[in-house]
């Protein structure tokens, strides 16, 4: 999902060359493999975008693979990026970085100022690595590795697999193949109270090229008392419930909620502070039901199980 938006967006901005390279083709968590591709690409610019992700089911059943995947990846592409002369690195992070119990909105400086959320601390761990793979990079060997910690995505290309999705995508699914069943009853998981903010994968494509080219200089300014990351988002949340009562208007599905809150809920709130990379004159632009309906009838279109 991520990936590919990211293409499209330097696509549209007239990248020349792009260098691509699916998961099936290059192993990222094979310290040879990634050496082999850079010396022999060369690129000048790296956007780590790829990880292993799910939502709460997924991190709590594959805690393993989840820091495993996520750590090596990271070391892998920064540690060749600087040994390959790359000029410029980005990383993604996720919001997930910041403790379970941090001041909302969650602030930059906010990283490593309490306990993390237990149901995906390996993943959140791993994340929190690459931030600092790249902050000690730049001070050790004056390289221009950045970072940014992107909230909750959605949109085309998402993961509507309901073992391993994240929540948002999820519902769609849910509530699509209830209609098509003629369904009494959606069960949603968790108590639907906890909040969360949704940025559309459009949206995060255009914040990384801002933030790729953002001089360094005003980079530096900006970032160097929060800890060289810029937080992305929309600024505004929702409660799962109300999410998924979008959702299901969007749907158009005619039966009842119920909320099991024998699964767990996860943080119970997650907004994040956008005031720096506002004040570089960056906003989201998709609000949050025009981002749903694409990705709704992009999933009709591609993943509906019943076609």
């Amino acid at each position: 999902m991520v990936g590919s938006a990211i293409v499209r967006r330097l696509q549209d901005a007239g990248c020349k060359q792009l260098i691509l390279k699916a998961r099936n083709e290059l192993d990222l968590t094979r310290q040879s493999d990634v050496d082999a591709f850079m010396k022999a690409e060369k690129p000048d610019y790296v956007i780590l975008a790829a990880a292993r992700v799910g939502g709460i089911l997924a991190n709590n059943t594959y805690p393993a693979q989840f820091i495993y995947d996520n750590t090596m990846i990271a070391a892998n592409v920064i540690d060749a990026s600087h040994r390959n002369d790359v000029s410029r690195l980005l990383f993604l992070g996720s919001s997930c970085i910041y403790p379970q119990l941090a001041k909302q909105p969650m602030a930059e400086s906010s990283l490593l100022t309490g306990k993390l959320e237990p149901t995906n601390e390996p993943y959140a761990i791993a994340k929190i690595s690459g931030i600092k793979l790249c902050e000690s990079y730049n001070r050790q060997h004056s390289t221009d590795f950045r970072s940014i910690m992107p909230t909750n995505l959605y949109g085309i290309n998402d993961n509507f697999d309901l073992k391993t999705s994240h929540v948002l995508p999820a519902l769609i699914r849910k509530f699509h193949e209830a209609k098509i069943n003629d369904d009494a009853n959606v069960e949603i998981w968790g108590s639907g109270n906890p909040r969360r903010e949704f940025l559309h994968v459009d949206d995060l494509a255009d914040a990384c090229l801002f933030v790729l080219t953002i001089p360094l200089d005003s980079y530096r300014k900006h970032t160097e008392p929060m800890m060289s990351h810029f937080n992305v988002g929309t600024g505004m949340d929702v409660t799962i419930h109300e999410l998924a009562e979008i959702i299901n208007d969007i749907v158009d599905f005619r039966g009842t909620l119920t909320f099991n809150d024998d699964y767990p809920d996860g943080a119970p709130r997650k907004l994040l502070d956008i005031n720096q990379l506002a004040n570089l004159g960056w906003k989201a632009r998709i609000n949050l039901r025009q981002g749903i309906v694409s990705t709704y009838e992009w999933f009709k279109e591609n993943c509906d199980p019943g076609e």
